[in-house]
């Protein structure tokens, strides 16, 4: 090991690269407080894979699917589990609010961190400029607010969103809480709904419901053997609707007593996505046919349009626009929670500015927050300059970063097995089942769903177009930032140079200047 000369901010540190290997992460975790209880971290667990994707998006993809869409569900849920399983054998390892950023540190080493880091940070700073924009329009269904500006409603709900997450991770939780409440309470009313008007055998204004509907229509297949391409196409935009999930392991650093937590929130997923996401698509298939589904409408709205007639139907509509405008909110308070964790992992390590590893006095990482908060404001400007497709684009990019974190978790639970059976770590109890061979199950299909946003034409086209500009940027940010992440990892070796009059006014995180 060798010492560098003076660095620019004017103390020596070795010059040691960042190697992956089980070291001691606890000094991510100072400053957090574990506020947050068992019942927040059940309810984020499944609150954060349902949303939009479902309540609004299910529409455009049954109409194009079919009841075939049950299937693609199944199959997306199945392969969301194995990367939650693989997260839960991670976070027994060892809790943080860093989640698999640190984990691909501890793993990988500080190259894997940053570019999974900025690519999380990415999605959800593209996912907050959609949702700034979408309370905007959600609020405005209702005629009292239809002579509002659209801009000042997305101006008054941002801050009071970003304002919860300031206040304490309790606050975060407690919020996610209700918001996931209503969005369940609302799935277990229209399914209670649905299964009686099946048993019933109750017809709809357009016509019988259940297998003889579908029979009438198609089967599971109304469009023919066109029908399964165009639902294996729609595959990426079904995993986007389960982004989210992660969240619980970020949660998780600032839960009481995670290790005995987290597994229960995570076995209980399973059991409710089927319910709730398949268990929903396979009723709403089953109780209309598939081609009076549209993108532009809730498909519960659809279904209680040609059920209840004109008065159900208008209510059913302001029911659903809230609970829309709750998964849209929900799905902001979780961006704004969780870049502000990741980005205060990041500048731990020198991978990101100083600013963001501050914390507020009741241990809230407030930088990330703002930098998401003011992200989202680009939003309310961009919804009067750029056409619809605009948006489109800025919510299929999002799946990059989904798809870049689910991979990042399944390959640190193979090499925390694989150290394990070296005897560099012990594997925990609670540990993905079938590894590795679920864990590389899992890494193909995310591969093949890649492969399918290509042909999600035109705006996956779109969206693979910017993967070699949002390489070259994640090059670029890395050669910027490795001086800092060298001089912080020197910083946090216990073999660093001894400290001078100058570390001890320093911040625990060093960022010499440029």
């Amino acid at each position: 090991m060798t010492t560098s000369p003076e660095d620019g901010a004017g103390t020596r540190y070795a010059r040691q690269p960042a190697e992956p290997g089980p070291h001691d992460f606890d000094e991510e975790q100072t400053g957090y407080r574990s506020g947050m209880k068992a019942r927040h971290l059940r309810m984020i667990a499944i609150g954060g894979a349902i949303g939009t994707g479902l309540f609004l998006g299910a529409g455009s993809r049954l109409h194009e699917g079919g009841p075939f869409l049950v299937v693609i569900y199944a199959i997306c849920g199945f392969f969301a589990f194995l990367v939650l399983r693989a997260l839960g054998e991670l976070v027994m390892h060892r809790p943080s609010s860093g989640s698999f950023v640190s984990y691909a540190r501890e793993f990988y080493g500080e190259k894997m961190a940053f570019a999974v880091g900025w690519m999380y940070f990415f999605h959800w700073a593209m996912t907050a400029i959609v949702d700034c924009t979408a309370v905007a329009l959600y609020v405005k269904y209702w005629s009292a607010f239809s002579a509002v500006p659209q801009w000042l409603l997305a101006l008054v709900a941002l801050p009071v969103v970003v304002g919860l997450n300031l206040i304490s991770a309790r606050m975060f939780g407690e919020t996610e809480f209700w918001f996931a409440l209503v969005k369940v309470g609302a799935l277990v009313v229209f399914l209670v709904i649905g299964i009686v008007v099946l048993a019933a055998r109750r017809p709809t204004d357009a016509g019988v419901t259940g297998v003889p509907m579908l029979a009438a229509h198609g089967g599971l297949l109304p469009h023919g053997a066109a029908t399964v391409g165009a639902a294996l196409v729609l595959t990426q935009g079904v995993v986007l609707a389960f982004a989210g999930t992660e969240l619980v392991s970020i949660a998780a650093g600032e839960t009481t007593d995670p290790r005995k937590t987290m597994p229960r929130a995570i076995n209980s997923v399973i059991v409710r996505l089927a319910v709730f996401y398949c268990g929903s698509v396979l009723l709403l298939a089953l109780l209309l046919p598939s081609q009076l589904y549209s993108g532009s409408q809730s498909p519960f709205v659809t279904f209680f349009s040609h059920f209840g007639g004109p008065r159900v139907s208008a209510a059913a509509g302001t029911a659903m626009n809230f609970v829309v405008l709750t998964a849209v909110l929900s799905s902001l308070n979780a961006g704004l929670y969780s870049t502000g964790r990741i980005l205060h992992s990041l500048a731990q390590a020198g991978a990101a500015p100083r600013f963001f590893g501050r914390m507020n006095r009741r241990g809230v990482p407030y930088g990330g927050i703002l930098l998401t908060g003011a992200i989202g404001l680009l939003g309310v400007g961009l919804n009067y300059l750029a056409p619809s497709r605009a948006f489109e684009i800025a919510l299929n990019t999002t799946s990059l970063g989904v798809l870049t974190s689910w991979a990042t978790i399944v390959l640190c639970q193979i090499r925390l097995r694989r150290w394990s059976l070296q005897g560099r770590v012990e594997r925990p109890a609670f540990r993905l089942f079938g590894a590795p061979v679920t864990a590389y199950l899992a890494l193909g299909f995310l591969a093949a769903v890649l492969v399918l946003i290509a042909f999600d034409r035109p705006t996956g086209s779109y969206t693979m177009a910017l993967v070699p500009l949002i390489a070259a940027l994640l090059v670029l940010g890395w050669y910027r930032r490795r001086g800092h992440i060298a001089a912080a990892a020197a910083y946090r070796s216990p073999a660093r140079a001894a400290p001078t009059a100058a570390d001890s006014r320093r911040s625990s995180v060093p960022e010499p200047r440029p």
